[in-house]
């Protein structure tokens, strides 16, 4: 569970539990003082340390590029959304139409990894929101759920983040996200479990509504007639 006090809990009392301290992604204060390019350069020796430690020959043509290329994975692709400047840029756009009902966006694929081992998290991504006067174009929806995801996660606080992103930029309280997700952490390793999923859902506004909840759930399980 996500909560706002300090985390003093050691990491053997941890062990495998699923657990988050904050709304906001764990930064250092001063993360971006330095740039991508050094980042993965540093990445790219400490990678190959590891590499060398576990035994693996690093003159080998196969393994030889493999700290750069990890390096620049975890930078430019699997975690660029830690970096703000990859933000999207939101354009919104006046209600013309005056379409003052649920707009759905379901299932949208995201690749996460989850903060605890570094591991993928996949999943899909449900979002609503109900117009107070603007609209986001359709792909803006999936490439915030895709920022946020492009980062070390827990699932709660990815369902946070998005709902209070699409919140913030849509002057909106009626924002409805549920996320369903396969942990890696959880199906490759540890318990091994490769048929369960993890569901998690934020409703604000008029969501928190029985009859606006569950027209969007129909709407997500292709049940409207």
């Amino acid at each position: 569970m996500l909560n706002t006090q300090p985390n003093t809990l050691t990491i053997e009392e941890i062990g495998d539990e699923h657990i988050g301290t904050s709304y906001d992604t764990p930064l250092k204060e001063d993360a971006f003082n330095i740039d991508d390019d050094l980042k993965m350069s540093l990445i790219e020796d400490k990678f190959r340390d590891i590499m060398d430690i576990m035994g693996l020959d690093l003159t080998d043509d196969s393994l030889k590029g493999t700290p750069k290329r990890v390096a620049k994975m975890y930078i430019k692709e699997i975690f660029s959304g830690l970096n703000p400047e990859n933000k999207p840029k939101i354009a919104l756009f006046e209600n013309k139409y005056q379409y003052n009902e649920m707009l759905v966006e379901k299932d949208i694929t995201f690749y996460s990894n989850c903060e605890h081992h570094f591991v993928p998290i996949i999943g899909k991504a449900h979002v609503a929101y109900i117009s107070s006067g603007k609209v986001i174009g359709l792909s803006k929806i999936n490439r915030i759920v895709n920022y946020y995801a492009r980062r070390p996660q827990v699932q709660e606080r990815l369902t946070v983040q998005i709902a209070n992103e699409l919140k913030e930029i849509l002057e909106t309280e009626d924002v409805a996200v549920v996320i369903d997700a396969e942990h890696l952490c959880v199906s490759s390793r540890g318990v091994e479990d490769v048929n369960s999923s993890t569901v998690t859902a934020q409703f604000s506004g008029k969501f928190k509504q029985d009859g606006t909840k569950n027209e969007f759930f129909a709407y997500v399980n292709n049940k409207i007639k």
